[in-house]
């Protein structure tokens, strides 16, 4: 994965994701999940962006360049991470919703407590951040130049498997078409409408 992969709109890179790795060391060991599912996200034209009211010291990484991770807390419970994406100054990026353990599973089952299905490991945003042990500290982390979480190419993925839909629990313009994920895989989330979601027009 190369800064020209991602200095892209949101909507470009989020199919370009689903099967590549990201990667994350520790003293604890290494855990590497390979991307499945992924959201994108644009700035003052997406109602559902974090960066749609301009830029705040919360979304301030989405305006930076594209190949560095943007991290936030969901619901106050959950930890997201959405890789940075466009050209500096344009907020935009992609969520990672969801990818398959292909090293640590061992490690990332020990930060999900157990969890015994490997598919559930990294199935959902929270749940990927958990797997792959980044959290808020991780904000801004440059994802291209080999620091503890990074971004690399994996498997290629044949387009005919790639789906695209709606996006996942956002109440504004949830109806885009911005969604992108792997067919038939099992680590994919299950699609769930917001139930404060609203009829839109867009993308």
């Amino acid at each position: 994965m190369n800064l020209m992969d991602l200095a892209r709109p949101a909507e470009e890179v989020a199919p370009r994701l689903l099967g590549a790795v990201l990667t994350h060391e520790t003293s604890e060991g290494t855990v590497s999940i390979a991307i499945t599912e992924t959201e994108a996200y644009s700035g003052a034209a997406d109602p559902a962006s974090h960066a749609y009211r301009g830029m705040t010291p919360r979304n301030a990484v989405m305006f930076g360049p594209a190949g560095h991770l943007y991290v936030y807390r969901s619901h106050g419970l959950h930890w997201c991470a959405n890789v940075v994406t466009g050209t500096d100054g344009a907020a935009s990026a992609v969520l990672v919703r969801a990818g398959r353990v292909i090293e640590g599973e061992d490690l990332a089952r020990r930060r999900r407590g157990g969890m015994a299905e490997s598919s559930r490991l990294a199935r959902g945003p929270g749940n990927f951040c958990q797997a792959l042990g980044v959290t808020a500290e991780h904000n801004g982390s440059d994802l291209l130049t080999g620091a503890s979480v990074t971004l690399s190419e994996g498997e290629p993925v044949p387009a005919s498997l790639i789906r695209i839909g709606p996006r996942v629990g956002v109440s504004k313009a949830h109806d885009w078409q911005h969604r992108f994920y792997l067919a038939g895989d099992p680590t994919v989330s299950a699609y769930r409408l917001s139930p404060r979601a609203k009829p839109s027009h867009g993308a």
